[in-house]
């Protein structure tokens, strides 16, 4: 069985195929499992582009990949700019080229990098918590061996 995660929509709803569905606000927060606010913020930051009639907003299938794409991004720990040139690189191709593509991949560098510094920090900061603890013990031992009032 398939967990899903933020970034998995759950299937598509009706009988429309997905190139021509169209969804709500309402209906990408529930698929997503995010609040329509959510959906609005990377709508202001430019992620997401839906058509409106009236003050109702219309997403299409690229605007549901988008989500899919900058919710991945931010599980992923990427920043705002670093999701929007990805969202960008999906927009600019169709079947990907090289370039963009390369560029996906030093992104990706970069990503895994920094995770990599980042765990190694936790690693040190475990030892030294660990060092202190220890410490920490050996002399709560020793107190309780003193008399009271020394």
């Amino acid at each position: 069985m398939t967990q899903r995660t933020a970034d998995t929509p759950a299937p598509a709803a009706g009988g429309l195929p997905r190139q021509r569905r169209t969804y709500s606000i309402g209906e990408l927060a529930k698929m997503f499992e995010v609040t329509p606010r959510t959906i609005r913020f990377y709508e202001q930051e430019g992620l997401l582009a839906p058509q409106r009639r009236g003050q109702t907003r219309i997403y299409r299938e690229k605007d549901r990949v988008r989500l899919k794409l900058t919710l991945r991004g931010k599980r992923l720990g990427f920043s705002l700019a670093e999701i929007r040139e990805v969202v960008e690189m999906y927009d600019a191709m169709p079947d990907g080229n090289a370039r963009q593509l390369q560029r996906l991949l030093e992104i990706l560098a970069d990503k895994r990098a920094n995770l990599e510094r980042q765990l190694e920090d936790i690693r040190l900061m475990h030892r030294e918590l660990d060092d202190v603890e220890s410490r920490a013990r050996d002399v709560l031992e020793s107190l309780k061996g003193e008399p009271p009032g020394d």
